[in-house]
């Protein structure tokens, strides 16, 4: 063999190792990065849920322009669900009291009026407290009620005239006599109500994207996790508990369900998720904005990520401080309301 046919056989075996060399590293480069090894991300915990009807589909969520043991948590306040502010409200009077048994067993088969949750509640004394119907014992008098709005829209005149149906076969049953408001006034104030909560609705929502590498469901996970995230009763939803149990989650990060259901999710790439605050949902002391903020700041210096409004655009600093001065500002207009963020009929009203 000549000189020149070993100078071109080296020169080829150099060239075939550059060129492993250079796709095993644009490889390793490119392949999502992964969770360290053995370190737990969080305990699977079920996600905080409210003791109340199905969600209804949120309305278009709002530019950012303007749920362990939790045996020893705060637990919310107990309040009866019909509230003038938001319900229409229908007194039943009986001649006689009715058992528990009678009156649940009188219930319709659906707790809803169209799209609108329907409730019917019971006093055992006469002047006394309102509360959910119970077996054992003896009601003196009853109340339905149906809610006025929700993020569904406004009570109309068909949901109203199936309320004024439903409500009367309970009463025929436990031989009571209802009392209904106007019909027309009653729809009006729910136009009103539903006006109002059009304007003062607000889902804010950030998307975090990876600068270069993507990443994998468990690297997600495990930054979660050490920010107080807890696994979501979906696969590719985590959520940051609220300090009250029975009240919503904080905070809630999604990322592709499929990547998080597949096979084998250490190879699936990942290169956004978003982190989510339902604004009327969280009380105001709870300062979720603040913790949105921090926790979307927190993920994306360490996983090497940028913080966007969802279109692509990177957020500022000013521009972060001013959502949190329109938020301020939406807070004062509930308060003013007295549906301020995160009280129960604030938490009907916007779901």
């Amino acid at each position: 063999m000549s000189s020149l046919q070993v100078s071109l056989a080296v020169i080829g075996g150099l060239t075939l190792v550059a060129v492993v060399a250079y796709n095993y590293w644009t490889s390793r480069k490119n392949s999502p990065r992964q969770a360290e090894p053995n370190r737990e991300f969080a305990p699977l915990a079920q996600e905080p849920r409210l003791d109340m009807e199905p969600v209804s589909p949120l309305r278009e969520p709002l530019e950012p322009t303007m749920t362990d043991d939790f045996a020893n948590l705060p637990q919310p306040e107990r309040k009866t669900h019909l509230d003038a502010l938001i319900d229409v409200i229908a007194p039943i009077e009986v001649d006689q009291p009715v058992s528990g048994e009678a009156a649940l067993a009188a219930m319709p088969v659906t707790r809803r009026v169209g799209t609108k949750p329907f409730f019917i509640e019971g006093s055992v004394q006469a002047g006394g407290p309102w509360a959910p119907l119970m077996p054992g014992r003896r009601y003196t008098a009853f109340q339905a009620g149906v809610q006025l709005a929700n993020r569904v829209g406004a009570l109309n005149n068909i949901e109203f005239s199936e309320f004024v149906v439903k409500t009367q076969a309970f009463a025929d049953a436990v031989g009571g006599t209802p009392t209904f408001s106007d019909m027309l006034e009653e729809v009006g104030r729910a136009r009103e109500l539903d006006q109002f909560a059009n304007v003062h609705d607000a889902l804010l929502s950030f998307t975090l994207y990876a600068r270069e590498a993507a990443w994998s469901p468990g690297y997600i996970q495990q930054h979660a996790a050490r920010l107080g995230f807890l696994p979501g009763s979906m696969p590719g939803r985590m959520v940051l508990p609220s300090a009250t149990a029975g009240t919503p989650a904080v905070l809630s990060l999604t990322f592709d369900t499929q990547a998080a259901m597949a096979e084998d999710p250490a190879l699936s790439a990942i290169r956004s998720f978003a982190l989510t605050l339902d604004v009327p949902q969280i009380a105001r002391e709870d300062q979720a904005f603040e913790r949105l903020r921090e926790a979307a700041r927190s993920l994306a210096d360490n996983m090497d990520g940028l913080v966007t409004d969802g279109g692509g655009r990177v957020l500022s600093e000013a521009e972060l401080d001013q959502i949190g001065n329109d938020l301020r500002q939406l807070y004062d207009a509930l308060d003013a309301r007295e549906l301020s963020a995160g009280s129960p009929q604030a938490r009907r009203l916007f779901s």
